[in-house]
């Protein structure tokens, strides 16, 4: 008997707001391929790579050297030979592009009619949307498309574009199969159910949210903490622009978003209760990473938190075959800096900037799913290195 898979929700049980982008039903077919098709090489296919390893590669490369691997990269070298491994990563890789080609002509069609409506939301609350156009992405977001997303998170078409950010909204349920609830938050709310029930007295004020894209984690901050003021940031321009107009459409008042390098936000010294990222610290240099901490703990007040949610460290106990299999994303979807992210002793980062190692904080944390869809309780959790809502949480008390 086949082992029961749970098939992922449809596209039209995402929650609409009054800037998502719309779809016909062509385009909403081809979503729902495209999310069944990464259900299927996460939870079918992509377990059949470790059969390879373990039946074939391993045996073969221990027979011609006579030791076992001492490296990802080497793993990666015999991986590449196989023709399990080789199906599967040519079909993940084009699943997302054509993931991108979809989202792309879907809100290209609508782009001047979604920068209308943006438009018009936000000029309901100029005060909490900054815009500065001295503030440019840096040279490591700009040197290739994220995720390979063309343009990436920065670019404009035409004044006041919100195209990217808008493909970006609707794109994100393909790309992890419908896990992340129906407004593609459940990071966010995660880490927020977590933050209440460990911590009830903790009662933020002011948060600040590093690298917020378009808002999916940093609203349920401030839906959580209705009396706190929330600010995200971001360099990207379409995205705070197209967030600030969706935290509007939905209701969400005590939050404010800026365009403003990371590195250097300007914000005064202890003038913070919580700075949170959310998968940002992989799409980062590792240059900037460095000043980054620096800043967070700048801008942190006494007794404050950081957390930062990211994909699991590398540790000795993690096999060189997990290794390889992680970074798939750094070698094949335009994630450069996602291998390096992996090898950060995040211990050693945070007391390096001033945090104590008695106030360190490291954990797990899984996506909520809020979307009502079919489930099979007896079919098995599968993970997808990379894709999966599972994730590891590191951060520190001031």
């Amino acid at each position: 008997m086949p082992t029961p898979v749970n098939l992922p929700p449809t596209h039209d049980r995402l929650a609409k707001h009054a800037v998502f982008p719309e779809f016909d039903h062509d385009e909403t077919a081809r979503y729902n391929f495209l999310t069944n098709l990464n259900k299927h090489l996460s939870t079918v296919i992509s377990p059949g790579n470790k059969v390879a390893f373990d039946k074939r590669v391993r045996p073969q490369f221990m027979a011609e050297h006579g030791r076992d691997f001492d490296t990802p990269d080497e793993v990666k070298e015999a991986m590449l030979q196989d023709p399990h491994y080789q199906t599967w990563s040519a079909l993940r890789r084009s699943a997302m592009e054509m993931r991108q080609q979809v989202g792309r002509a879907t809100v290209l069609r609508q782009a001047n009619e979604l920068a209308e409506k943006v438009a018009k939301l936000n000029a309901q609350s100029p005060d909490t949307l900054t815009i500065n156009p001295d503030v440019s992405a840096p040279h490591y977001m700009t040197m290739f498309d994220s995720h390979i997303m063309p343009g990436s998170y920065h670019t404009e078409l035409f004044p006041g574009d919100v195209s990217n950010a808008a493909s970006y909204d609707s794109g994100l349920f393909v790309t992890s199969a419908g896990m992340l609830g129906k407004y593609t938050d459940g990071g966010g709310k995660a880490l927020t159910t977590w933050l209440k029930a460990t911590y009830p007295d903790f009662k933020p004020k002011r948060i600040l949210d590093i690298g917020c894209g378009l808002g999916h984690n940093t609203l349920p901050l401030a839906m959580a903490f209705p009396d706190a003021e929330v600010v995200g940031i971001d360099t990207g321009i379409p995205m705070v622009r197209y967030g600030h107009a969706r935290a509007v459409a939905l209701g969400v008042k005590n939050v404010q978003f800026m365009n403003l390098d990371a590195t250097q936000t300007g914000f005064e010294n202890e003038s913070f209760d919580w700075i949170q990222t959310t998968m940002f610290l992989h799409e980062t240099s590792t240059h900037a990473m460095q000043r980054l901490i620096g800043e967070i703990y700048r801008m942190l007040k006494p007794n404050g938190l950081s957390l930062h949610i990211e994909q699991p460290q590398y540790t000795p106990q993690m096999s060189v075959y997990e290794k390889f299999i992680r970074d798939w994303d750094a070698l094949y979807n335009n994630e450069p800096f996602w291998g390096a992210m992996h090898d950060v002793d995040v211990r050693t980062w945070m007391t390096s900037a001033g945090f104590e190692e008695k106030n360190l904080l490291q954990f797990g944390a899984k996506a909520e799913n809020d979307m009502e869809y079919p489930k099979n309780p007896n079919a098995p959790e599968v993970e997808d290195h990379g894709r999966s809502p599972i994730w590891n949480v590191f951060g520190a008390w001031k």
